[in-house]
């Protein structure tokens, strides 16, 4: 998950133990059950937590990856559910995707998402109080537990094997392979055939995710005369490539800001009389004497719809195609993850989860401000079916970075609720 703004959980311990008293009399017996189950094994959820964080899974270790997808199928298939591997050709260099799947015929069809891969390289898993540690831990594989642990309170409960849920968990969320096609091909084709689709992600406060933003790369390339200061602006050698990737970057300034949740960001620039560029960096010479003829900008740009990204596209070419007198500019741009778009289904979905915390004496949920969610794999397929995300492990701080950490008092709350929904929505 690519966070832009990082929230601390705020529900405290006693969420957890909270008496099923407010709206009891609304809580089935078996849901009862369930949520007796979630109480009774929070501790186990946190042990589990820490053997899939001891397993070094940043996107690349393919290996250690399918290893994290090992442990967690043996636990699907112990709930009775069919499992497979879906891997990824090899020169994607990505370890592919765990899919589980009940075999019922009852209910509403559920695409259950989360991933497995992490930003860094591992830390193991240690707990400080109601904190753990370790890479992974708040993005997202406290989510995933979240989610394993809820299809065990269902299967506690006689709840489970009648049911149409498909788990899928992505080996390559933080940097899928490309071509999305492939890479997210399969995760199309079970949301074609779903009812819901629900994102363990991390749980931010009392919220969930109904939209997040898309994000995709832009570059741009400048070219100039060059040639003896002197003569910059003359009819030979025009204004130079640094003065017309200037000008490209002004235009957007001026032009681009304004629709809500639309950013765009130049994230480097490279020019001179000689530059070069391979992402993440390039080199560049010059002399104050010389008209650089070489420039190149690489940056990203974020968006809530594909209405929004390609009115921007459409705006930013417009802008690099009115060239400064002896320059060429062109812009390329990247395959981008979509935009989760706010939908009056995912709302649908915040209300039912709303109703099930009001109902299990918890707080309410409330929808997170896309602005606050950055892309992930939802976006895929959220304009397929009614989507909803944020419903995972608690969130807590330093993702992607060294000393990551999660809170883990509100799990055994998380997995109650996620449960009920689950059992809700799948009678």
């Amino acid at each position: 998950m690519k966070y832009l703004v990082a929230r601390l959980s705020l529900i405290p311990f006693v969420v957890a133990c909270v008496p099923l008293t407010a709206g009891a009399d609304a809580v089935s017996p078996e849901e009862q059950q369930i949520v007796a189950y979630a109480k009774a094994h929070g501790d186990d959820a946190i042990r589990s937590l820490q053997q899939i964080v001891d397993i070094d899974s940043p996107t690349e270790n393919v290996e250690g990856v399918k290893q994290v997808g090992a442990a967690l199928e043996a636990e699907f298939e112990a709930l009775g559910m069919r499992t497979r591997w879906i891997d990824m050709p090899a020169d994607m260099k990505r370890a592919g995707h765990l899919v589980a799947e009940t075999q019922g015929s009852r209910g509403k069809r559920l695409l259950l998402l989360g991933h497995i891969d992490t930003v860094l390289s591992g830390e193991k898993f240690r707990r400080e109080g109601d904190k753990g540690y370790g890479t992974g831990t708040s993005d997202m594989k406290s989510g995933v537990i979240v989610l394993l642990y809820a299809l065990k309170a269902l299967h506690a409960a006689n709840a489970l094997a009648d049911t149409r849920i498909v788990v899928m968990l992505t080996g390559d969320e933080e940097d899928a392979g490309l071509p999305f096609s492939v890479s997210r091909g399969d995760m199309v084709t079970l949301a074609k055939s779903s009812d819901v689709a629900l994102s363990f992600e991390a749980t931010i406060g009392d919220t969930a995710t109904v939209g997040r933003r898309g994000a995709s790369s832009w570059t741009i390339e400048v070219d100039g005369t060059q040639g003896h200061s002197g003569g910059i602006f003359g009819k030979e050698l025009g204004s130079g490539a640094i003065f017309e990737a200037s000008r490209i970057l002004n235009g957007f300034y001026r032009s681009l800001r304004g629709p809500k949740y639309l950013t765009f960001n130049p994230s480097v620039i490279v020019g001179g009389t000689q530059a070069t560029f391979e992402e993440p960096s390039g080199t560049a010479t010059g002399k104050t004497n010389v008209v650089p003829p070489k420039v190149y900008v690489r940056g990203d740009l974020r968006y809530i719809s594909a209405k929004q990204e390609a009115a921007a596209r459409a705006k930013m070419s417009k802008i690099v195609a009115k060239s400064l007198p002896g320059t060429s500019a062109r812009i390329a741009f990247d395959e981008g993850y979509p935009a989760m778009t706010p939908a009056k289904g995912n709302y649908a979905l915040l209300d039912q989860l709303d109703e099930v915390s009001r109902v299990l004496g918890f707080p309410p949920v409330e929808a997170l401000d896309p602005a606050d969610r950055g892309a992930g794999d939802i976006g895929f397929i959220s304009d397929l079916l009614p989507s909803l995300d944020g419903i995972g492990g608690a969130a807590g701080g330093n993702s992607h970075a060294p000393g990551e950490w999660v809170e883990l008092a509100p799990t055994s709350m998380l997995i109650q609720r996620a449960a009920v929904l689950l059992y809700r929505l799948t009678r």
